[in-house]
């Protein structure tokens, strides 16, 4: 998940930057500009913590997934080409069993090279899912990690990635 300088989508565009996931989740989910949900949430797998998509609260109140390869950013919006791509709750309960909920990740301690790092304060990640750092929050100071073997996301009675 990207942001697209120009007309070309995918791993096609030039200049493909990680962003920062509070930054897409500030973004509305929109179909031929018309806004259908917000994403509430990152889905993170639990083995790899490579990013699966949003949990998106659709305008009819219900929560949809929405797989991150179905999501282009585009300007000020998160575009996708069809409203198939949302995925009804089912759907959504079947990653969220499996996966990590960003919002359930930030405030847990990180560890870098077997020490305390900060608290995990937020990601960035590609657009295949691959985390490239973990934002971590220390004494005050915003500390950003590249995210190699050596970080580990200590949730709860396990360590991860």
């Amino acid at each position: 998940m990207s942001r697209f300088p120009d007309g070309r989508l995918g791993h096609d565009a030039p200049g493909v930057t990680p962003l920062r996931s509070d930054e897409l989740l500030a973004l509305p989910v929109c179909l031929h500009g018309i806004q259908l949900g917000r994403p509430v949430d990152l889905l993170l797998d639990r083995t790899d913590l490579k990013v699966l998509g949003f949990d998106v609260l659709c305008g009819d109140d219900v929560h949809r997934f929405l797989p991150l390869p179905t999501a282009v950013v585009r300007g000020d919006e998160i575009t996708i080409r069809s409203p198939l791509v949302l995925l009804e709750e089912d759907d959504l309960a079947f990653y969220q069993a499996r996966a990590f909920g960003l919002t359930s990740l930030r405030g847990t301690p990180v560890d870098r090279a077997g020490r305390h790092a900060g608290l995990l304060k937020d990601i960035a990640f590609l657009v295949d899912g691959a985390l490239t750092e973990l934002v971590v929050e220390d004494e005050g100071a915003e500390i950003r990690l590249p995210f190699d073997e050596g970080v580990r996301i200590n949730a709860g009675n396990r360590s991860v990635a």
